[in-house]
C-alpha cells in the first residue's frame, strides 16, 4: 500500500521516515528518532530554549501562576458519558475478528480533511508518561499569537498530571480536545508493538484504551470528545472498527509535522508551511525541549503567505 503520509522536507514517505531519523536526517534526530510517532522521549535540555535563548516553562497554559488545586467541570456542566456498548457487547461483536492490517493508514482510519475542504488541521499530542507529561507552553503561546486553531490529543496520563493546564486549554476557544487513549497503546487486539510500545492485546483492552479516557474527559473536563487516536498512532482494522462502532472517529494525519518532537526547528518549518488544502498535520505539545514550537512558528508565517486557512477537525 502506497503510503499517503507526507515528510515534506527531503521528499521521505512514512516508511523511510525512522531509518531518516536513525541515519542523522533532520538535523542528525538519530535515536530519538526511534520514539517518532510516540512524543514520549524526553529531548536533551541544549534543545530547551526559546528563540530568546531561554528556557520557559510557566506553570499555566496562560503563563501566570497556578491556581490552588487543580480544577474540575461543575456537575451541572458534566455531560453524561454512556457508551452506546459495553465492554461484554465489544468483545462479542469483535473478538472473533481477525486484526487485519495494523499500521498509521490502515482501512478506515481519517487521514485528511473531508473531500472539498479548503483548509488545513493542525493536531498536536500529548502522550503522558514518566517523560511525556510536560506543556509546551512556547508552542501553545505561538499558536495564540498566529490566533491559530489546533485539535490537541490529549492521553488520560497526561490529563491526571496536568489538570489546571488542561482546564484553561478548555477554555480556549482557539482549542478543541479529542482523545489519545487511556494509556497511550497502540490499538491492536493482537497486541502488535509501535516503536517497541505493546498493543492492547484483546478487544476489552482496545475497549478500554478508548472508553476510560473518553469518560474520564467527560467526567472530570466536561469534553465529550469526537476524534480518537492511539498512542503512537498504530491501529489494527478491529481497533478502527471498534472505535468507529463507539461513535468516534479514528484520526490520523498526512503530514507529520515533528516526527514525535524530533525534528529541528527547520524541519518542522518546512513541514508546516508546505501544508496544501486538505491535509492534517501531526505535532507534539508535551516536549517543551523540542523544536517545534520555533518550527511551528516559522511555517505559519510562511504559511499564511498562501492564503490557505488553518481549521480545527471539527470546523473543516
Amino acid at each position: 500500500m502506497q503510503s499517503n503520509t507526507r515528510v515534506v522536507n527531503a521528499g521521505l514517505t512514512r516508511r523511510r521516515l525512522l531509518r531518516f531519523a536513525l541515519d542523522g536526517g533532520a538535523g542528525a534526530v538519530g535515536l530519538l528518532g526511534l520514539a517518532a510517532l510516540s512524543g514520549c522521549t524526553e529531548l536533551p535540555e541544549s534543545s530547551a530554549t526559546s528563540a530568546t535563548g531561554q528556557a520557559s516553562a510557566p506553570a499555566t497554559a496562560s503563563g501566570s501562576a497556578p491556581a490552588s488545586g487543580p480544577a474540575k467541570a461543575s456537575p451541572s456542566a458534566e455531560p453524561l458519558f454512556s457508551p452506546n456498548l459495553s465492554k461484554k457487547e465489544a468483545t462479542a461483536e469483535f473478538a472473533r475478528r481477525a486484526p487485519g492490517q495494523f499500521g498509521l493508514e490502515v482501512p478506515g482510519i481519517q487521514l485528511a480533511l473531508p473531500s472539498g475542504a479548503r483548509g488545513v488541521a493542525l493536531t498536536f499530542d500529548a502522550c503522558g508518561g514518566a517523560h511525556g507529561s510536560k506543556m509546551d507552553h512556547q508552542l501553545i503561546e505561538v499558536l495564540r499569537t498566529h490566533k491559530t486553531p489546533a485539535t490537541l490529543f490529549v492521553n488520560q496520563r497526561w490529563a491526571r498530571s496536568n489538570r489546571q493546564l488542561l482546564t484553561e486549554l478548555i477554555a480556549d476557544p482557539l482549542f478543541e480536545i479529542a482523545n489519545h487513549g487511556t494509556k497511550h497503546a497502540p490499538l491492536s487486539v493482537a497486541g502488535q508493538q509501535a516503536y517497541g510500545i505493546p498493543g492492547t492485546g484483546s478487544v476489552a483492552a482496545a475497549y478500554d484504551e478508548i472508553v476510560l479516557n473518553q469518560r474520564y474527559l467527560a467526567q472530570e473536563f466536561a469534553v465529550e470528545a469526537r476524534f480518537f487516536r492511539s498512542g503512537t498512532a498504530h491501529m489494527d482494522q478491529v481497533g478502527v472498527a471498534l472505535c468507529r462502532k463507539l461513535g468516534l472517529v479514528p484520526m490520523n494525519f498526512t503530514v507529520n509535522m515533528d516526527a514525535g518532537a524530533t525534528f529541528p526547528a527547520a524541519s518542522v518549518a518546512t513541514q508546516v508551511s508546505a501544508m496544501k488544502a486538505g491535509d492534517v498535520g501531526i505535532g507534539h505539545f508535551n516536549q517543551p525541549k523540542s523544536g517545534t514550537a520555533q518550527g511551528v512558528d516559522r511555517g505559519l508565517k510562511k504559511l499564511a503567505d498562501t492564503g490557505i486557512k488553518v481549521v480545527r477537525l471539527t470546523s473543516a
